[in-house]
C-alpha cells in the first residue's frame, strides 16, 4: 500500500468526527430551524475545511503524500456523488411536501442513515478486495455502467418511480395519515394513533441512501484500498450536505450539465478498476492466470486532477449556459437572476 496509518489516530479521529456529527444533531433536534444563506455558507465552509485540515494532519501522521492524495481524491469523489444526490432529496422533499422548517431533521437522519449503509458496505467492499482480487472487474464494470446510466437524462425521474411504487406498497399495510404533525413519526386522528407521512419520508430516503451507497462505493475503491480513507471520505462527504442542500437551493436546477462530470469520474474511475484488476489477475482465462503486465497504472494524483478538472468544467458550463439561457428569457423571467 505505500503507507500505514496508526490505530491511535485512526481511533481518534473516529471519535472527535463522530462527536462532531452528533453535535450537529443535537443542533438540529434542539432548534430545528430554516437555516439563512450566510448560516449554511459558513457550515459548509467549516466543513469543506475541516477535511482539508484532516488532509493535512494525515500527511503529518503518515509522512506519506500518497495518504493525503488517496483522501483527497476520494473526498472529493464521494463530494461529487453527493451533490448529484442532492436533486433526488429534493424530489423527495417536494414529492411529499414536507415543510421546510423540518427539512434539516430529515436531511440529518438520511445522512444518519447513509452513514450506516456505507460503513457496512466499506467492510463487505474491504473484505472482498482482501480475498477476491477479480472483484476489481466487477467493480469496474458496475461503474462504467454507472457512469452510462448517468451520463443520459432521466436517471433521477426513474429513482422518483421507484420512490412512488415503494410508497404505493407500503400504505397497503401501513396506516398513514394525510398531514404531518411537526417532525412526529405517530399521530393520532380519530382517537386512533397512526403513522404520519414522515416515515414514508425516512423510508425512502434509507432505499435512495443504500442505492446511492451501492454506487459510490465501488467508486471511492478505484481511488484507496484503506477502509479508513474510504470511510472517512464519505464521512466527510456527508458532513455539511445538508447545510449544502440550503445552501444551493434553486442552483441545483442549473447545474444541467453535473451529471455529465460525474459520468466522466465514474467512467474514468471503472476503467482505472479495470487495469488495477489486470495487474492483480488471478483469473486463468485471462493471460494464463498472471498479471498483465502492459496494463497502465493509474496515480492517485492523476486521478485527482480528473476529479477536479471534471466537475470544475460541468460546473462552469452550467452556470454559463444558466446564464445565456436566462439573458435570453422574457424580462419576466429573468427576474430570479
Amino acid at each position: 500500500m505505500g503507507f500505514e496509518i496508526p490505530v491511535w489516530f485512526e481511533i481518534t479521529a473516529l471519535v472527535v468526527l463522530s462527536l462532531i456529527l452528533l453535535a450537529d444533531l443535537l443542533l438540529i433536534l434542539k432548534r430545528p430551524h430554516i437555516p439563512s444563506m450566510k448560516e449554511a455558507t459558513l457550515w459548509v465552509v467549516f466543513y469543506v475545511g475541516l477535511a482539508l485540515v484532516f488532509a493535512v494532519v494525515l500527511l503529518w501522521v503518515t509522512q506519506s503524500p500518497q495518504a493525503m492524495g488517496e483522501f483527497v481524491a476520494g473526498w472529493l469523489t464521494e463530494y461529487s456523488l453527493s451533490v448529484d444526490n442532492l436533486f433526488v432529496f429534493v424530489l423527495i422533499m417536494s414529492q411529499f411536501a414536507v415543510p421546510r422548517r423540518y427539512q434539516q431533521e430529515v436531511l440529518m437522519v438520511g445522512i444518519i442513515i447513509a452513514l450506516v449503509l456505507r460503513a457496512i458496505f466499506i467492510m463487505l467492499g474491504a473484505a472482498l478486495i482482501e480475498n477476491f482480487s477479480w472483484i476489481f472487474y466487477i467493480f469496474g464494470a458496475f461503474l462504467v455502467w454507472t457512469a452510462w446510466r448517468q451520463a443520459f437524462p432521466g436517471a433521477h425521474e426513474d429513482e422518483a418511480k421507484a420512490e412512488s411504487g415503494i410508497v404505493r406498497f407500503l400504505r397497503r399495510f401501513i396506516d398513514i395519515s394525510d398531514h404531518y404533525d411537526g417532525a412526529k413519526l405517530r399521530t393520532v386522528v380519530d382517537g386512533k394513533k397512526i403513522f404520519t407521512p414522515m416515515i414514508l419520508v425516512f423510508i425512502v430516503i434509507g432505499v435512495t441512501d443504500l442505492i446511492f451507497a451501492i454506487d459510490s462505493i465501488p467508486a471511492i475503491f478505484g481511488i484507496t484500498h484503506n477502509a479508513f480513507i474510504v470511510f472517512t471520505a464519505n464521512l466527510f462527504a456527508l458532513m455539511g450536505l445538508r447545510q449544502l442542500y440550503f445552501l444551493l437551493g434553486g442552483l441545483l436546477d442549473r447545474l444541467k450539465y453535473l451529471h455529465y462530470g460525474i459520468a466522466f469520474i465514474l467512467g474514468f474511475i471503472g476503467l482505472k478498476l479495470f487495469f488495477h484488476a489486470l495487474h492483480v489477475n488471478e483469473l486463468p482465462f485471462i493471460n494464463g492466470g498472471e498479471p498483465v503486465e502492459w496494463a497502465p497504472e493509474i496515480s492517485t494524483w492523476l486521478s485527482l486532477a480528473v476529479i477536479i478538472v471534471s466537475m470544475a468544467v460541468a460546473t462552469i458550463a452550467s452556470l454559463v449556459s444558466a446564464r445565456r439561457e436566462a439573458r435570453g428569457a422574457p424580462p419576466g423571467l429573468s427576474g430570479r437572476w
